[in-house]
């Protein structure tokens, strides 16, 4: 691991029950209903503690153990705007902004499978563009074509699984 090559966070077990899988860990992480809602309000640009605790509907003690969980995982920092009485805001780090993926699927999923209409879109200015609704797709870096259902398939690296599960020995 190199100064640029992100490593394990702090706060994730070195192992988890079940198969071994990223997705298990980052669900550790960040897979609790408040810690997805301060990354959206983050994302939104609300960095106050009252405003994030406004607009997520989270208890105060539980939003305080999110902020300080999601802090410990790298995901959010914290950054002083007042030292008399002292007062912070949170900010996502590169871990943080690396999940809006994440947040996008979710929001996406949710406008077409649990709400009749969406609360929130986006749009999309690239410079020297009009700007235009945002409409996301999945795209391989290698080819550079967008990934379709059936073509994706899995290669486990994990000694001991197989895609079925655990091998048999």
């Amino acid at each position: 691991m190199t100064p640029d090559t992100p490593g394990p966070v702090p706060s994730v077990p070195a192992a988890l029950p079940g198969r071994p899988c990223s997705m298990a860990a980052a669900l550790h992480v960040v897979g609790e209903k408040w810690a997805l809602l301060v990354v959206r309000e983050l994302f939104y640009g609300n960095h106050r503690f009252d405003r994030i605790a406004r607009n997520t509907g989270a208890p105060r003690d539980r939003l305080t153990a999110r902020l300080r969980a999601l802090e410990e995982a790298g995901i959010v920092e914290r950054r002083a705007y007042s030292e008399r009485p002292p007062r912070y805001e949170y900010h996502l780090t590169e871990a943080g902004r690396d999940l809006a993926p994440l947040a996008h699927a979710l929001r996406t999923w949710g406008d077409r499978w649990l709400l009749p209409e969406s609360p929130v879109t986006f749009d999309h200015e690239p410079p020297g563009h009009e700007p235009h609704a945002f409409d996301a797709a999945w795209v391989c870096r290698t080819c550079g074509r967008e990934a379709r259902r059936g073509e994706l398939h899995a290669r486990v690296h994990s000694p001991g699984w197989t895609v079925e599960g655990p091998a048999e020995p």
